[in-house]
């Protein structure tokens, strides 16, 4: 039977039923829907609004409900409109009458939005989990490559000496300022709309504050009609994961490129690898493609909820149930890519060879070179010019200035002498660089012992 059954007396058509119902995505909202009504049935007998002997009926039922449910001895009917109608069937066919108390002073419309409050903020929990197994990674690679040196890009061209560790590291730092961004969401996330009923809150005596207390909640939503209208605590955990996404696919296209041949800095797992159907020789970074392409997916499931918003008056109106679909796909898409990316770094193989390989090639150590200059009283501008023919020539030469004899350095400045080439050396470049963020093995320690703690 429909919950809003009386006012309509025809039968209803298959394709409206097919279109209204939302089992098939909120029921898994279950414990949410169950013990928001076990906190409102509390409620309703405190305030002798129903009696006191059926409150306790309808939480004791609701209560082996709930263990049922995730013994798997009670089985969700998938032909209910929605979990709330199941529910509160359910709870009926068992205890008769008291049973049909329970939705007293309250709407769909409240205890829809207190149930996606309450997953919400369970699921950011389990986000935030899993972000920081990913940071937790990520230091714990960046601690075996302190040394690893290797070009640091910009324009995607070889630019400066860093080292593996520091590289990894930035991503570090994206993620946890990625649990920040969470954390923060899941403040506004935990307050309670119950009381806002469908718009306009009820006449019955109600203790919203106790419901938000035995839910553990912040407080209650100020206002009843935006109780029950607002979903940009939705937006925003959307948000937050598009950009929890954008760090994960960037990270992704990063270890796709230091898979291939040209690079080589890192071989995947087998584990965490595919091969061709028709080239035997291939071992592809498949995992890391995949993120990266369900990043888009995740900005899709923003753009869909933006949408859905964006011309509603208040209050409620049923485009809202759109929410729950973008949002469980964002959160499992998201979940997914942070469970398959720890244990893929934890079993990569790094090449530190070819690291230092291709960052001697490429004239990273071309800055510091200037800089040997500049403190030896070279103005700035002109040890960057003679740096710079250095390069031409050692490109005409086909050198490197590592490489490059002494007599070639002198006939562009005689302020040049042996130890140019310990002021080069790439460890060096890098060591050198010991500021706080920088990329020098003991800035790097720091920066894996402070992310470390954030956690």
């Amino acid at each position: 039977m429909k919950l809003w059954a009386g006012r309509l007396q025809g039968q209803v058509d298959e394709k409206l039923n097919q279109l209204n119902a939302s089992i098939g995505f909120d029921s898994r909202m279950y414990k949410q829907d169950i013990t928001g009504s076990m906190a409102h049935a509390r409620m309703l007998g405190k305030q002798g609004i129903i009696p006191k002997e059926d409150s306790e009926k309808i939480v004791a039922e609701l209560g082996r409900m709930l263990e049922e449910i995730e013994a798997g001895t009670l089985e969700i009917d998938m032909s209910s409109e929605d979990i709330h109608t199941f529910v509160e069937g359910e709870l009926t066919r068992r205890i008769g009458d008291a049973g049909k108390r329970l939705h007293t002073a309250r709407s769909r419309n409240d205890q829809v939005a207190l149930d996606i409050r309450l997953y919400l903020s369970d699921e950011i929990d389990r986000t935030v989990e899993l972000a920081k197994e990913l940071v937790r990674a990520l230091c714990e690679v960046a601690g075996q490559h302190l040394e690893s040196v290797m070009p640091g890009y910009t324009h995607l061209q070889r630019a400066q000496p860093v080292t593996m560790a520091h590289y990894l590291m930035a991503y570090a730092q994206m993620l946890l300022r990625d649990i920040d961004r969470l954390g923060d969401c899941k403040k506004r996330t935990r307050v309670s709309p119950l009381g806002s009923g469908a718009l306009a809150g009820t006449t019955y005596p109600l203790d919203r504050a106790f419901v938000a207390e035995q839910l553990g909640l912040n407080g209650i939503t100020a206002n009843s009609m935006d109780g029950v209208s607002d979903r940009d605590f939705v937006l925003e955990l959307l948000s937050d994961l598009s950009i929890l996404m954008v760090h994960l696919s960037r990270f992704s296209e990063e270890v796709c490129l230091w898979c291939s041949w040209e690079f080589k800095y890192v071989t995947l797992s087998d584990s965490f690898s595919t091969g061709s159907s028709i080239m035997p020789q291939k071992k592809n970074p498949d995992i890391t493609e995949l993120v990266r392409g369900k990043a888009g997916r995740v900005f899709g499931d923003l753009t869909t909820l933006l949408t859905a918003m964006k011309a509603l008056p208040l209050a409620y109106n049923k485009d809202m149930q759109e929410d729950k679909e973008a949002v469980f796909d964002a959160l499992d898409t998201a979940q997914l890519c942070l469970e398959v990316l720890a244990p893929m770094l934890r079993t990569a193989t790094f090449h530190p060879e070819n690291m230092k390989k291709a960052a001697l090639t490429g004239f990273i150590n071309a800055t510091d070179c200037a800089d040997y200059l500049t403190k030896r009283g070279t103005p700035f501008r002109d040890a960057y010019s003679i740096t710079g023919r250095l390069v031409n020539r050692c490109i005409e030469l086909g050198t490197t200035l590592d490489a490059l004899p002494l007599e070639e350095y002198q006939k562009l400045s005689p302020t040049f002498e042996e130890d140019v080439y310990a002021a080069i050396d790439l460890l060096t470049c890098v060591s050198q660089r010991n500021i706080p963020g920088g990329p020098a093995p003991e800035a790097v320690k720091k920066q894996i012992a402070e992310a470390l703690a954030k956690l």
